[in-house]
């Protein structure tokens, strides 16, 4: 009999979310009388917008003629009208229309390219950090190799961002030519690094021979003008870093499934060829392109309608964030020496319940207030005692969830 991959072996308990919606739906038929609202999944809520949705349909009518019909477009990397629109409208032209891979969405894409890379390189990833970072390195044999613990996976640098140090960890603990996952605006703690902070990322990559992989997927909630919205603002940035975003929370398209990476001609591997010319071979073997109809809904959403109406969005969005965030500083925790961390530029709220085990708040929460959240601890080490709190919902949802945490018994 073939054996299975044995990497798979290495993987810690059962991936965060479904571990999540295992315990609400045991919840649920414990409690059928509770009426559950979710602040947990970062899952988008509200209805496509009209010029973004009236594209799609138009585009999957015209399917249905011979006109109008399309098949598998020309290459992988996605419509060259999309590539280029990317690149001009989101990015002003300092990435080329060429450097832009369209694909269907930033989760598969970093799952994809860590295929970039084997199992010999050193990871480091921001601590607490999106799971697929460390799962998928796992998966592909670069980490895992030796038991994980309460700590995480020992051959895994795990680089803690805090209150304590502004979230933005000391890179000196990171290894001479590793990966580096980055994200900004951060899932799950919402701190979006400066242009500084960046710039020390950048140049201490470029010092030690590392890449950057930089999650960008939220950078269309930052709304200080003042922080980069993506690392090619950078400058040596195109050297050592690939980019990676989505269309999902701007423009809800979470089950639209529409996403890019950037990839610079500059950046190379340390023989000297491009990453570029390996990522162009990988999605070409292994990925037939982005759906025909969600890349016409792209094209729409970067028109300036489309433009204003993921901005409305967005704005939707973080206005529930704001209402979370007054009802977590209420008296009852203030009382409680709860900590309330957003800084307005991200869909989440990261808190801190000092003395207390991530899932047992997340017990305790979804007990007493019937809202669901997602627990710290699932994020990585330095996400123990921190709650997850996610401000994709209905404005009516969102409200009683407030009305709710109000009562929270700390």
């Amino acid at each position: 009999m073939i054996e299975r991959n044995p990497a798979f072996d290495n993987l810690a308990a059962g991936y965060l979310f479904p571990e999540i919606g295992k315990r609400r739906r045991a919840y649920a038929a414990a409690h059928p009388e509770a009426k559950i609202i979710s602040l947990g999944i970062g899952n988008t809520t509200e209805p496509l917008t009209p010029h973004i949705a009236t594209a799609m349909a138009d585009y999957a009518k015209g399917l249905g003629t011979v006109a109008g019909y399309s098949g598998y477009g020309d290459d992988s990397a996605g419509e060259p009208a999309l590539r280029e629109k990317i690149a001009s409208v989101l990015y002003d032209g300092i990435i080329k229309a060429d450097e832009v891979f369209v694909s269907d969405g930033a989760k598969c894409d970093v799952g994809r390219i860590q295929q970039l890379f084997g199992a010999n390189v050193s990871v480091a990833v921001q601590d607490p950090a999106y799971p697929v970072y460390v799962d998928g390195s796992v998966m592909v044999g670069a980490a895992g190799k030796t038991p994980a613990t309460e700590a995480g996976y020992q051959d895994i640098v795990y680089m803690p961002c805090l209150p304590e140090n502004n979230f933005f960890p000391d890179l000196s603990v990171v290894k001479p030519n590793s990966l580096i996952y980055f994200c900004s605006p951060n899932n799950p703690t919402g701190a979006v690094a400066t242009k500084e902070q960046l710039q020390q990322l950048v140049d201490f990559a470029k010092k030690n021979g590392c890449i950057i992989i930089f999650d960008s997927a939220y950078s269309a909630f930052i709304r200080d003008e003042n922080l980069p919205k993506t690392i090619f603002q950078i400058e040596g940035a195109k050297e050592c870093a690939l980019e990676i975003n989505s269309f999902s929370k701007p423009a809800g398209f979470t089950g639209v499934r529409l996403g890019w990476s950037i990839v610079p001609k500059a950046l190379k591997f340390a023989d000297g060829t491009p990453v570029q010319a390996l990522w162009s071979r990988l999605i070409n073997t292994f990925f037939n392109g982005a759906s025909n109809i969600a890349q016409a809904g792209g094209l729409a959403a970067l028109d300036p309608e489309g433009v204003q109406e993921m901005r409305q969005l967005t704005d939707f969005y973080l206005e529930n964030a704001a209402l979370i965030k007054k009802a977590l500083e209420g008296e009852n925790f203030r009382v409680a020496g709860v900590e309330v961390y957003g800084q307005g530029n991200a869909p989440y709220l990261w808190v801190r319940f000092p003395g207390k085990k991530s899932w047992d708040m997340f017990d305790k929460i979804l007990d007493e207030c019937h809202v669901v959240t997602t627990p710290g601890a699932g994020f990585g080490p330095a996400g123990e005692s921190f709650i997850r709190f996610s401000s994709f919902g209905h404005r009516e949802a969102v409200e009683e969830a407030c009305r709710r945490l109000a009562n929270l018994k700390l």
